[in-house]
């Protein structure tokens, strides 16, 4: 690859879009990504081979350092990229929540082996990863979680529960929260790695409304984790886990590139409309109102997403993301459940089914994609999370609970 050191982006779209163009299969122009949905856990030869593609060059996450595997690419030249995959109806195929999440948080708090040794097979997809923070006891209150490591040498012995841990089924490696001195709360708090392949490990998926089973709980009996795997100091994980928060409600907001298609349609929302409703004699969505709607929230995206770019480059100015992903992740979602509402008022009864040969596949991604989608306000802090957030970090109003 030639070094553009982003001085000629146009000559590095040419590349990128030649690039694309050969190693893109076309089986595949179209399809939502498979890391959003259970099918992941078996990808089709298409899947892998785009995969592969993508992990060899490091373009998945063209901005980490190219000294573990990702692409040392400038912003700019990251979102021709994006631009280009858009063009050929390509999606990232490099996701999850090693990308989302553990990789920008290992990147700044790693030590160097633990950065060589984790995030290239993150670039590659090689790996699939979860992460062990809530517990039924500790949600909203994750300081009070109560999984515990207990120190034995050159290794922790954990024991515990976690819950809603997202994709356990189907993850390589964990990186969980876990308290490591029963005597403080959030300085009691440690950040560790360790593999789902070992004994003690145990995953019971929760099936949702939508029919599928994203979440789990995950039990820990005498599982271990090295200590060379301990992320930061020990007890010092409550820091790492307030940045690494930060960065998933970047991500769930569709600041990490992770949002598309989340609800089940990757197809334009007019274009679905033109097909389900029709046209009126200027070519246009013949349902007057609808076509306003659609309008609206095609506007609330665009708005969306050039803060969301505004947003990362100023949070890599600040080494990191600020409270303002609040912000993002409670507009984002709702810019994304109102894109799931309209789609099924634009299907109509077609929108409403669960299962059979009257309906297409789309159709029945559609609707799963919009019960699901609902969770979104809810997981990776809630709104209403979020909003207390705003209110006292950003907006510096009174902490109103402390007057009673």
């Amino acid at each position: 690859m030639a070094d553009f050191g982003g001085t000629d982006l146009e000559a590095f779209r040419v590349e990128a879009r030649d690039w694309i163009a050969a190693n893109f299969p076309p089986a595949l122009k179209g399809r939502a990504n498979p890391m959003m949905r259970e099918e992941r856990a078996n990808p089709t030869p298409e899947q892998e081979q785009w995969r592969e593609a993508m992990g060899s060059i490091g373009w998945g996450v063209p901005t980490w350092p190219a000294a573990y595997g990702g692409g040392g690419l400038s912003g700019a030249e990251a979102r021709v990229i994006q631009q280009e995959l858009n063009r050929a109806g390509a999606y990232n195929p490099i996701g999850g929540m090693g990308v989302m999440m553990f990789g920008p948080t290992l990147l700044e708090y790693g030590t160097e082996a633990q950065k060589q040794e984790h995030i290239p097979r993150i670039v590659k997809g090689e790996v699939q990863w979860c992460q062990g923070f809530s517990e039924p006891g500790a949600g909203s209150d994750l300081a009070s979680l109560q999984c515990k490591a207990e120190d034995k040498g050159d290794h922790f012995v954990i024991n515990g529960q976690k819950i809603w841990t997202s994709g356990a089924q189907f993850a390589d490696w964990c990186f969980c929260l876990v308290r490591t001195d029963t005597s403080k709360k959030h300085e009691g708090i440690s950040f560790v790695l360790f593999t789902m392949h070992q004994p003690g490990v145990e995953v019971r998926p929760i099936k949702l409304i939508s029919g599928n089973s994203p979440f789990c709980e995950t039990f820990f009996t005498n599982a271990i984790a090295k200590k060379s795997d301990l992320v930061g100091p020990l007890n010092g994980g409550w820091t790492i886990a307030k940045r690494l928060l930060q960065h998933e409600r970047s991500g769930l907001s569709g600041a990490g590139g992770g949002g598309g298609g989340m609800f089940g349609m990757s197809k334009p929302l007019e274009a679905l409309a033109k097909d389900y409703v029709g046209v009126d004699d200027k070519g246009r969505i013949a349902d007057a109102d609808l076509r306003a709607r659609i309008i609206q929230n095609q506007i609330d995206a665009r708005a969306f997403q050039q803060t969301a770019v505004r947003a990362m480059l100023e949070a890599k100015g600040n080494s990191g993301p600020s409270a303002a992903t609040s912000i993002m992740k409670n507009a984002g979602t709702k810019v994304m459940q109102d894109r799931a509402e309209l789609t099924l008022e634009i299907m109509g009864a077609q929108g409403l089914g669960w299962e059979g040969e009257a309906f297409s596949a789309d159709e029945l991604a559609a609707v799963r994609g919009w019960l699901g989608g609902k969770a979104v306000t809810i997981y990776g802090g809630s709104y209403e999370i979020q909003a207390n957030i705003i209110s006292k970090r950003i907006l510096g109003l009174p902490d109103l609970t402390q007057n009673h």
